[in-house]
């Protein structure tokens, strides 16, 4: 039997299909990449050959990732220009030391590490916190941060403002899909979508504003030690050059109240 090549997209149609998923006009991309809307026009439908600095300067004001640039690259006919190392790779010392030090230094209080798809690549201690009471198969390595956090085997049946933080995972995804491309951060929405609601958070009060100030939502979270409260904050590397690096973010989980703030400082030290 034989194989059926398909076919390799064009460079325009990447770069058409990525300036329509930014939501930009030829005119309005043309002049954020300082050349002629003719031009750019030429290059879209295949009859002008952009140079490579030319195509790396598109992604660039596209916001296209790395992983994506390289399609780039070879749909106009110029090698890569990103690698993809593992985290193991000595090349990433100093960065896979970053990372450590930002979860560790973060102590008492939780923060993890993932990467494009979700999958924890690191965490301290204090993200013992989150795991407690989950299914031991969500658990089995490669572990979905997100999948842990809404499964009713997993975080679900814990989080006290389910439905608010359910909504604000959902969204939050959808926009990550939506703004990389990437067809499996478009399946695990469907699959995080399709979960049902514990029975015990079906009926949880009502989130109000007043408990986060009006200006974030809270992961409330029912702990032997009461309910805890925590806001994130997500970091990126700034001037990656790596595929892998270019795609891990430290995720850092603050108290967003005193009451939670002195409880993990307490358990600590205990």
């Amino acid at each position: 039997m034989t194989a059926i090549a398909m076919p390799y997209p064009s460079f325009g149609a990447l770069m058409r299909e990525w300036r329509q998923r930014r939501h930009l006009s030829q005119l309005a991309l043309a002049l954020r990449s300082d050349t002629s809307q003719r031009h750019l026009s030429f290059v879209e439908s295949g009859r002008a050959q952009p140079s490579r600095e030319m195509v790396i300067h598109l992604a660039e004001q596209l916001e296209v990732p790395l992983r994506e640039r390289n399609r780039f690259l070879l749909a106009a006919g110029y090698a890569p220009a990103y690698a993809e190392r593992l985290l193991s790779d000595p090349a990433l010392e100093v960065a896979r030391s970053a990372v450590e030090r930002v979860l560790a230094g973060h102590e008492p209080y939780p923060a993890l590490a993932v990467d494009r798809s979700w999958t924890l690549m690191s965490a301290n201690r204090a993200v013992s916190l989150f795991i407690g009471g989950a299914a031991p198969s969500l658990l089995q390595p490669p572990v979905n941060v997100l999948r842990l956090s809404l499964h009713p085997e997993g975080l679900a049946s814990r989080i006290v403002n389910l439905q608010q933080w359910r909504r604000h995972v959902l969204e939050r995804l959808r926009r990550q899909s939506e703004a990389s491309g990437e067809p499996g951060l478009a399946e695990l929405l469907d699959e995080l979508s399709a979960y049902p609601v514990p029975r015990a958070r079906r009926a949880a009060p009502p989130f109000k504003l007043d408990d986060g100030a009006g200006v974030f939502i809270p992961l409330q979270l029912a702990t032997d030690d009461g309910v805890l409260s925590f806001i994130s904050t997500t970091t990126v590397f700034g001037t990656p050059l790596d595929i892998t690096l270019s795609e891990i973010a430290p995720e850092c989980f603050f108290p967003a109240d005193a009451v939670t703030a002195e409880r993990l400082r307490s358990a600590a030290i205990a």
